[in-house]
């Protein structure tokens, strides 16, 4: 018997090392979960937190390491934000937001809302141009991801855009309509958000969703070409006048949607959009 001892001892010992090393390798995937590539002189950030880069902490996570990374790696560069397959992004986690919405635990709810609207406003004021190159599907959350890029391209293909939540219990937040109607203009930007349909992307060109819709082949190097408007040498001029045109929407933001925001923890667990909220949660889990 004491013969067999070493032998126990060296298999548990390899499994040990093995789960460190699988440890370190998961948080090394965690640490560094959006893929980025410089592509004829374009930071090309590609989405992957999930299958379909559904949003939630660990979505924001990856978002605010990524632009960490451009900003410390990639400053001169322009970007280029995508997602995987057919997917651009599903929007809010629901099983993760709801959850939360319908604990009435108000803090809870404006701590979620703090980091959500800190991940939007984070692409939103980035100073270098960004284009959302939209490969699928882009949803509420999904679609105001890449409203918050100065350029939108889609692959021309089968897929669904639009701002849906109203119509699943979810008040839009103030400083979201302000992004969405700098991006879409007041009149697009109220059809849109209060109405709640999903469009194809025929119905959602002709919105203006998109600036150029091309063939998913082209879809890549169409979007670098409109990063690559300016060349560097001019990136001081593109960010001054960037924020020249975004300093009226930046000031409702920061000044008058607070009071408005101050009240959607009330509206997010509000108990006709908690039976929506869940009527929604049990159609996903019908279809899953």
């Amino acid at each position: 018997m004491p013969l067999k001892q070493p032998a126990v001892v060296v298999v548990g010992l390899a499994q040990l090392v093995l789960r460190v090393f699988q440890r370190v390798a998961d948080w090394e995937n965690c640490a560094v979960a959006w893929a980025i590539e410089l592509v004829d002189d374009c930071a090309v950030v590609t989405m992957n937190t999930n299958k379909v880069n559904v949003q939630n902490d660990s979505f924001f996570a990856d978002l605010y390491d990524a632009f960490d990374r451009l900003e410390r790696d990639f400053n001169p560069y322009p970007v280029v934000l995508t997602g995987q397959g057919d997917v651009f992004s599903a929007g809010i986690d629901f099983q993760y937001s709801f959850n939360i919405f319908g604990s009435g635990d108000p803090n809870k709810i404006r701590e979620w809302y703090r980091n959500y609207r800190a991940t939007n406003l984070r692409i939103f004021q980035y100073p270098r141009p960004t284009v959302a190159a939209v490969n699928g599907h882009a949803i509420a959350g999904g679609l105001i991801t890449a409203l918050d890029c100065d350029f939108r391209i889609a692959a021309r293909k089968s897929a669904k855009f639009g701002l849906n939540e109203v119509p699943i219990g979810i008040p839009m937040p103030a400083a979201y309509v302000e992004i969405i109607k700098y991006a879409l203009g007041d009149q697009v930007g109220a059809l849109t958000t209060l109405r709640g349909l999903l469009y194809t992307t025929a119905e959602a060109e002709k919105l203006g969703f998109f600036h150029e819709v091309v063939e998913p082949e082209h879809l890549l190097a169409t979007s670098i070409r409109w990063a690559k408007c300016i060349t560097s040498d001019c990136n001081t001029a593109y960010a001054m006048s960037k924020k020249a045109l975004q300093d009226g929407v930046m000031l409702q933001i920061e000044e008058r949607t607070v009071a408005l925001d101050a009240i959607l923890a009330e509206g997010m667990s509000d108990e006709g959009n908690r039976r929506a909220q869940d009527r929604r949660r049990r159609e996903i889990m019908k279809d899953t």
